[in-house]
């Protein structure tokens, strides 16, 4: 692990640590000595106000970083730090553990209040998405795995620690494969009130199952229940943070046949591809660039079209019914199967054309190689809107 504190024009240092101490406070910094005193530290920190006991030995274990207690000015900041001449109010956000929609329900709850006042996120465990939500919203994070990133007037801490994946909370229902399912389709059902066994008829899984993601995601925060027995009914009280949670949990491993289809554009070979599997029967929905480029166009050139198709047909038929072949190498063609055909619910039709709708575009996009991440947030820009 490297350690970068610096000045806000200093470069950024990473380094990887050796992990070794037990997990049963949020003192972890100070236990297993992941900060070195290596570190050039040019300018002395303080910190002052009413922070936790634990929060403030996290702090201190960073390598010139001094926490001082002392009443804050002010009623809306926790705590006031010290650095280059400056003080800068502090609100401090102490968790036990921050996934993705934990960090955008942080996120939209400051922006919708506190503007004024810098955040600080201090965790025992936060996931890698989580983190760079809250980076992109100009928030602090200090969590229990080494991880730190703090930009404030007169200095910039950023740490990159390895988690102590053996003590990880497990999730009562992880959002991948058919509990996934379930969260498309309270994406896709936008403010529709839902009945577990509506969901569970929609998403076309088990009322167990659509209950017990509904009863994770009320703990997330991210559904509010209204009315009770028969009557009770669930909404989606804040979309983004179910989609960064599905988004950062789902996980697809699907087999994959590539071919080759000679064509002089991308939209001929999509064209092409998609008639002879209507003709054939596939069902089948086009993802990833390919799909983006008939949904939300950001680049011209998409060099392999990639698409889902249904599970249980063998990959000489696609190939068949596409007019390409399969090869090896120098494909343009990929078909991805899963278990089960659950990519292609909720499918969409652009333009006579088969399109994974949306929600699951945008999560197949982030892993698209080639400037993915980008065309995945031109595409929650332009068509989802949260």
């Amino acid at each position: 692990m490297d350690t970068g504190i610096r000045s806000p024009s200093a470069t950024k240092l990473d380094r990887h640590p050796t992990r070794g101490a037990s997990r049963t406070r949020l003192a972890y910094f100070t236990n297993t000595g992941i900060f070195t005193s290596a570190v050039n530290i040019t300018s002395r920190v303080k910190i002052a106000g009413a922070l936790e006991v634990e929060t403030l030995r996290i702090l201190r274990a960073i390598p010139g970083v001094t926490v001082d207690l002392a009443k804050a000015p002010g009623e809306s900041a926790d705590a006031v730090l010290y650095a280059g001449g400056l003080a800068t109010p502090l609100v401090i956000e102490a968790k036990g553990r921050v996934n993705a929609a934990t960090a955008r329900l942080v996120v939209d709850r400051r922006l919708a209040g506190l503007r004024e006042l810098r955040v600080l996120v201090v965790a025992a465990e936060t996931t890698e998405d989580a983190r760079e939500i809250l980076r992109a919203a100009g928030m602090g994070i200090v969590d229990g795995d080494g991880n730190a990133h703090i930009e404030l007037p007169g200095i910039v801490v950023h740490v990159e620690g390895r988690p102590d994946v053996t003590s990880r909370r497990v999730a009562p229902v992880r959002l991948s494969g058919k509990a996934g399912v379930v969260a498309q389709a309270l994406l896709v059902g936008q403010d529709r009130a839902w009945k577990v066994t509506d969901l569970a008829e929609e998403a076309q899984v088990s009322v167990g199952l659509a209950h017990r993601v509904l009863e994770r995601l009320e703990d997330e925060g991210v559904i509010r229940v209204e009315g009770a027995g028969p009557a009770r009914t669930r909404f989606v009280d804040n979309h983004a943070a179910l989609l960064d949670l599905w988004a950062e949990e789902q996980r697809d491993r699907p087999l994959r046949t590539k071919a080759f289809l000679l064509a002089q554009t991308t939209r001929q070979l999509i064209n092409t591809v998609g008639t002879g599997l209507d003709k054939a029967g596939v069902a089948h929905a086009f993802t990833g660039p390919a799909g983006a480029s008939l949904v939300a166009p950001f680049v011209t050139a998409v060099p392999v079209v990639e698409l889902w198709v249904e599970a249980p047909e063998a990959p000489q038929r696609l190939c068949t019914a596409a007019g390409a072949e399969p090869v090896e190498d120098g494909h343009n063609l990929v078909f991805l199967q899963a278990k089960n055909d659950s990519p292609l619910l909720f499918r969409d039709q652009i333009e006579g054309r088969w399109v994974a709708n949306r929600f699951r575009l945008y999560v197949d996009l982030l892993d698209a190689p080639q400037r993915g991440r980008e065309q995945a947030e031109h595409l929650r820009a332009e068509q989802i809107g949260f």
